[in-house]
């Protein structure tokens, strides 16, 4: 087996620490001096709202050495204390290799039952191996916050620094995925994790994270996993196997990321022996902040490094249709307030129709018009210098694609749940006709670069349909074609707003961000926003290489290595897929 960075690191640092010393946590300096001690108090927590009826216990440690004038770094544990960490942090805050940090030690929660003869509700698991963001929220936003209510025997004010880079979380088994997790979706609220062996097995989707991994932009997280060739392998998975997953994914997504194997069992035992250097290591080079990756080869395929979103629009109600015209600019409907705004190539913007009869989606056609579904009038117009010409009513559309012909395709999402979710063509001449229906929630849509396709995000599914365009408009050989992942906190992907680039690959607007597609029908990567929102997108600028994206209340902007396809001009014709 190669030699872990972990390893290599352990080998060439400072000699005096491996003398006999480091596997008490005692730096050389300190031998014969006597180690300041922190305390440690237990409180008890039964105010969630995030895990109502709820009680739990959890443990303080503060260092001898903490300033309530300076925030201190955070050390937050499930399952209690663990890792002897208290007596480990004394030794290494004192020798300097590591920041005074705070240690909150966290039971899991459990509901009390009602009478004795019945049993308590235990949430470990709920809480713990979930892929939700519950639980870090959770300590956000109450058990957090609590401790900050406490303070220590001496009466010093707890202070804990908000930064995720002051930040480190840890925990065993379903304690370690949980420590993942939050700082999955919450790297800017932890960014140094310590997972001891993990359960990233199938309880409750745990084993998808081996492949998410390498398909979502990286996040800013520093991780050191542990394992033993003994762990368990049961009904839910291979231990063992689960983690050495872990480790190569987040190897080729291009994280910070160190292991210990052994060959050990599901105990805590290895990971106890080793955690004064596992401290040391994620606590390594500190202020200095935690890093992402580049991530993987079909992400570096996208995406330009060093640029970042920007926010380029914000305090709308709620934007949508994103589109843009052969210039480059940006137009986008901020539906509520009946407003479209024009973001021009030089970053110009401005209202530019105001009374737009509640635009969705919309889309230029080769006459340079804009089309638009207009939900207040069931009507699908043509705006031409700010007056709207109607060239189909009826129905009240959602989303729409022009051909390079001149001819429209609308999704009709059946908005009060009775009504069929339909697909509409409406030829270049003027006449319309349905021509699918079927589909849960038809919404976002659009076209291959060579026009021979048409495409529809279904919302309710985790599906993107596909169809072959025939002569006449009609459609035929429709297939569930793009397989999408869904979060833990719904049962659908929510995909919306879709575009294609000039290589073929298909965005697709979801509950999880940006899920990119290959021509096969497959998620090659997942780039989420900076507010977790994202409806729809297009390719604005003048080489259609800057990803817009309309995100809630905010819009934001990020230059691309691919180009966008305007599907209002004449078709492309892209590469062939890797099969």
């Amino acid at each position: 087996m190669r030699e872990s960075e972990f390893a290599m690191w352990r080998r060439y640092s400072d000699v005096f620490v491996w003398l006999g010393l480091a596997m008490f946590g005692l730096s050389a300096s300190l031998v014969g001096q006597e180690i300041p001690k922190g305390e440690v108090t237990k409180y008890s927590f039964a105010r969630s709202n995030v895990f109502p009826g709820t009680v739990r216990d959890y443990w303080v440690y503060i260092p001898r050495q903490y300033d309530p004038n300076k925030p201190a770094c955070v050390h937050v544990n499930q399952d209690g204390v663990q890792y002897n960490a208290p007596e480990v942090f004394d030794r290494l805050i004192a020798a300097g290799e590591m920041p005074v940090t705070i240690g909150v030690f966290v039971m899991h929660g459990r509901v009390p039952a009602l009478s004795d003869q019945a049993l308590d509700r235990f949430n470990r698991s709920y809480e713990y191996d979930g892929m939700g963001d519950d639980y870090v929220r959770f300590l956000l936003e109450e058990l957090l916050p609590d401790v900050e209510t406490k303070t220590a025997s001496d009466r010093r004010p707890i202070r804990l620094s908000t930064s995720g880079n002051d930040r480190a979380i840890a925990g065993n088994s379903s304690g370690a995925i949980c420590a993942f997790t939050a700082a999955w979706h919450r790297p800017d609220a932890f960014s140094r994790v310590f997972s001891g062996i993990g359960t990233y097995v199938g309880l409750r989707g745990g084993h998808e994270y081996s492949t998410l991994i390498r398909k979502y932009e990286p996040k800013p997280i520093r991780i050191f996993l542990e394992d033993g060739s003994n762990d368990l392998n049961i009904y839910g998975g291979d231990w063992w196997m689960a983690n050495q997953a872990m480790e190569r994914s987040l190897v080729f997504a291009g994280y910070e990321v160190a292991h210990e194997w052994g060959d050990g069992a599901h105990n805590g035992k290895h990971a106890t022996e080793i955690f004064p250097d596992v401290v040391r290591w994620l606590w390594k080079d500190w202020p200095q902040p935690v890093k992402a990756g580049l991530g993987s080869p079909q992400l570096q395929e996208i995406l330009i490094p060093g640029e970042d979103w920007k926010l380029v629009g914000e305090g709308y109600r709620f934007t949508e249709g994103p589109t843009t015209n052969v210039a480059g600019d940006v137009f986008f409907n901020d539906v509520p307030n009946a407003k479209t705004y024009r973001l021009s190539v030089d970053g110009q913007l401005a209202v530019a129709i105001d009374g737009n009869m509640r635009g969705d989606g919309q889309r230029f056609g080769p006459d340079g018009r804009l089309y638009a579904a207009a939900g207040e009038t069931e009507d699908i117009l043509a705006w031409n210098d700010g007056v709207a010409k109607v060239i189909a009513d009826g129905f009240r559309g959602n989303d729409l694609v022009v051909t390079a012909q001149g001819g429209v395709y609308v999704t009709e999402p059946g908005w009060d749940g009775k009504s069929p979710s339909q697909v509409w063509y409406i030829s270049p001449t003027g006449e319309k006709k349905v021509v699918d229906k079927g589909l849960k929630f038809s919404n976002g849509i659009t076209l291959s670069p060579d026009q021979q396709l048409l495409y529809v995000a279904d919302s309710r599914s985790h599906w993107v349909y596909s169809y072959q365009i025939q002569p006449d408009g009609s459609l035929q050989h429709k297939q569930k074609y793009y397989h999408l992942h869904v979060p833990d906190s719904a049962d659908d992907s929510g995909a919306d707003g879709l575009r294609t680039d000039r290589d073929g690959r298909l965005w697709v607007a979801t509950r999880m961000g940006l899920q990119v597609c290959d021509q096969a029908g497959r998620v090659l990567c997942i780039i989420p926003t900076p507010n977790g929102k994202c409806s729809n997108l297009c390719f604005g600028g003048p080489n259609h290489d800057v990803l817009t994206v309309t995100a809630g209340d905010k819009v934001y902007q990020r230059k691309v290595k691919v180009q966008g396809v305007l599907h209002g001009q004449p078709p492309i014709k892209p590469t062939a897929p890797r099969l």
